[in-house]
This record gives C-alpha cells, structure tokens and sequence, in this order.
C-alpha cells in the first residue's frame, strides 16, 4: 500500500484530487447532519441539478465554470429556502421543481451548444482528475470559508437544527441561518460536482451523516464522526479507483454505503449498550483509517522529477492535466510512448507529427490524446529522423509552446524519437 500512495503521488493530479476532495467530503459531512436532521437531505441532490444547468451555460457561453456555477446555485438555494416556509410548495416538491427544470434546461443548452459529448458525462458523474490550478485554488478557498463559517456559527446551527421554534423564543434569527445553511450547502455542492458529478453529490451529504447516526446520538459527536467518515472513505474510494481504472466518485459513494452497512453492523451488535456501540464505532473508524494509510507514511518522491512520464495507466487524465495547467509544464522534460501520426492541417499549412493514443471521444471510441511532436529546426513534414506512420515510438522531447491565428498550440520539441518492438495499448480509458 506504501508503495502504491508513493506512486499516486507522483501525478500532480492526484494529489490536487486528494487536497480539494477532502476539503469538500469534510464540507459536505458537516452540513449533512444539520439537513439530514431538518428532512432537508434532498437539497444537495435537487441543487446539483441547477449546478449543471449552469456548468452547461458556462461551457456555452466560454465562460469560468465555477465563477457561473456558485452565484447561480447559490440563488436556487434561497429560492428553494423561501418556496420551503412561504408558498403552498413546500420542500421535496420545490427541490423537484427546481431540480427538473434545472436539468432539462442544461441538457438543451449542451445539445444545442457543445453536442451530447463526454463534458455531460463529466458533468452527471464528475471529473475530480481534470482541475485547472485556478479551479483548486478557488475551491479550496472557498472549502476553507465554509469550514471557518461552520465552526463560527456552530451552536446557532445547532439551536436551529432542533428546535427552530424554540431558537426563534431564545431570540436567535432563524431566518438568517437558515439562509447560512443554504448559502454554504450551494457552495459545497458546486465544488463537490466536480468531485461528484450532479448525480452523486447527494450521497456525499447523506451518508457519513446516517452512518455516524447508527452509533452516535450527541450532535457533536455525530458531526465529527461524519467528518472522520467522509474523509476515510473518499480516501480509500480514490485509492480504489487508482488501482481498479473505476470512476471515482461511484468508487467513493461505493465505500461510502460499505461504511454505512458496518456502522450499522456496529449498531445492531451492541444495541442496548451505549458504551460498547461507541467503542465499537471508534474501533472501526481506526481500522478503516489503517487501511486508507496502510499503517505508515508515503515514501518521498525524491525531489524534483527530471522527466516526467506519460504513463500508460493514466495517459489521458496526465496528458489532459498538462493541457488544462500548461505553466506547471512548459519548460520541463516529458517523455511518452504511443502511435506515431501525420495530422492534417487547415490552409496551406503542412501536416503536423503526433504522438498519440487513442480513447473516448464524443462519438463513441473516437478521441484522441497526445502530443504534437517536432525537431525544433522545423514542426512540419516528415523527413528521414521520423519512423513510419503508424509506428510505435518513444518521444522525448522539452514541451514548448507556439501560437497559430491567435491560438496557443503546446508541442514537444524533440530530443529523441525511437521506434520501439514492444507496443502497448493503443487504446486507453484513464
């Protein structure tokens, strides 16, 4: 296991998946228990709805996704507040309301804008491994607000979440934490999509919070059960889905409803004795963080990476993640292996080299992922230092950057460029 969190750690990705996936699970675990004890669970799955209406007019309109996203969610979830305590609609039937429509105007923006492509996938079930720099800087911020919002207003969270007549006697404004809750669970549902998808977002809500309820019954106790729960299992679920190639969030909501069984083995063992069911759950708890660890620390990565490889078992989310964060990468040496190919190129220019692998695409078994490959005396045609098409090559190269018609283009500017007997896999899902 050490050896396999030393790996992890070596893709700049992962440990961007690992810092604002934790952030996000502890967010959600906290507000879980306060909606799931309102009967107010079902918010999170009713405002990812609108977050992917919004995350589809973001991709329709060129704009930042989350900068979009949060004021647009943020608003639904004071709309739903207020269609809950003054209108004849109230609660599942508001979220139900809002939610549907939300999705059905999102799917029309992406079918009339992008195409029914792999971005809706990434939209319904989340896309933790392809996070912009900005995108992690800005959700853990916002993560950080959250949590320090939280702590600051605990008991009159507290007071509000049994009793809100009773509160509103004890002259807390019920009204204005109420409208709290709502603004932090908009926030933590946005950033949570990305982790998530819309589809599964809920569960991070439900479960640490139902879990912790069948061994716990003191509020505080249950919050930070909760928090120790979701990290645990969304600790292991990303593990898991390193090592098995499953999608992350289902890998997560997976663990999740395994710790859910337990806690509730746990419960119905010592039922009747507090005491035990306690010692039970924490003795859980220990295991389950033994295994997410392996009972000791990473090993180093050694400094800094001379070269950085485009390993086969994660080919697509490193060459996207290269992409997405280009000044991470400009500069440094990179090394892949893949199909050497001749491209196509508008106008009068010449074809460009790649070196590439195929995987999913919006058709089908249609894209591509890879590189633009050249010797720096010149990026067009194919002389005698290039193989045949089609073969398997080895390229190392500097990646660089040029730009074409107001357009940046990255490519790797050769070092070395060697035809190799072996091949791998043409076609990759990671």
């Amino acid at each position: 296991m050490i050896a396999t969190l030393a790996e992890m750690f070596q893709f700049t990705f992962l440990v961007r998946a690992f810092a604002v996936g934790a952030l996000v699970s502890v967010c959600a675990a906290l507000l879980g228990v306060s909606l799931v004890l309102k009967r107010y669970s079902m918010i999170g799955d009713g405002l990812s709805h609108v977050g992917f209406g919004a995350l589809a007019a973001a991709t329709a309109l060129n704009a930042a996704p989350l900068a979009l996203a949060i004021p647009i969610v943020v608003a639904a979830a004071f709309l739903l507040l207020r269609l809950s305590e003054n209108s004849k609609i109230k609660g599942d039937a508001a979220i139900a309301l809002i939610s549907t429509a939300s999705l059905a105007v999102g799917v029309v923006i992406i079918s009339q804008s992008t195409g029914m492509n792999t971005d809706v996938c990434n939209y319904l079930f989340g896309s933790i491994l392809a996070m912009s720099k900005n995108d992690v800087y800005l959700s853990i911020a916002l993560s950080v607000v959250v949590l320090g919002l939280f702590i600051v207003f605990y008991n009159k969270l507290f007071a509000i979440t049994f009793d809100e007549t009773f509160a509103k006697a004890s002259g807390v404004r019920v009204g204005v934490y109420n409208m709290l809750i709502a603004f932090l669970t908009a926030i933590t549902i946005v950033l949570g999509m990305r982790m998530m998808g819309a589809m599964l977002i809920s569960s991070l809500i439900i479960f640490p919070a139902l879990s912790s309820m069948r061994v716990f019954k003191r509020f505080r106790s249950v919050t930070i059960c909760s928090a120790l729960v979701s990290i645990v299992c969304f600790f292991i679920g990303i593990v898991i889905s390193y090592l098995y190639a499953t999608p992350t969030g289902a890998s997560v909501v997976m663990i999740n409803i395994a710790a859910f069984l337990l806690f509730w083995a746990v419960n119905g063992a010592f039922k009747g004795n507090a005491r035990m069911r306690r010692a039970g759950a924490v003795s859980l708890a220990c295991v389950l963080a033994l295994a997410s660890c392996g009972g000791g620390k990473t090993a180093d990565s050694g400094g800094a990476i001379d070269v950085i490889e485009i390993k086969e078992k994660m080919f697509i989310a490193q060459t996207n993640d290269v992409y997405l964060n280009p000044d991470e990468y400009v500069g440094k040496t990179i090394k892949l292996e893949g199909l050497f190919k001749l491209e196509p190129w508008a106008g009068d220019v010449e074809d460009r080299c790649f070196v590439l692998r195929y995987g999913p695409g919006c058709c089908g078994n249609d894209g591509n992922a890879g590189f633009e490959v050249a010797w720096d005396d010149g990026r067009g045609g194919a002389d005698a230092r290039y193989p045949e098409l089609d073969a398997w090559v080895e390229a190392v190269g500097t990646l660089k950057s040029y730009e074409e018609d107001g357009y940046p283009f990255l490519y790797l500017a050769l070092s070395s460029l060697n035809a190799l007997d072996e091949r791998g896999a043409e076609f990759v899902t990671r």
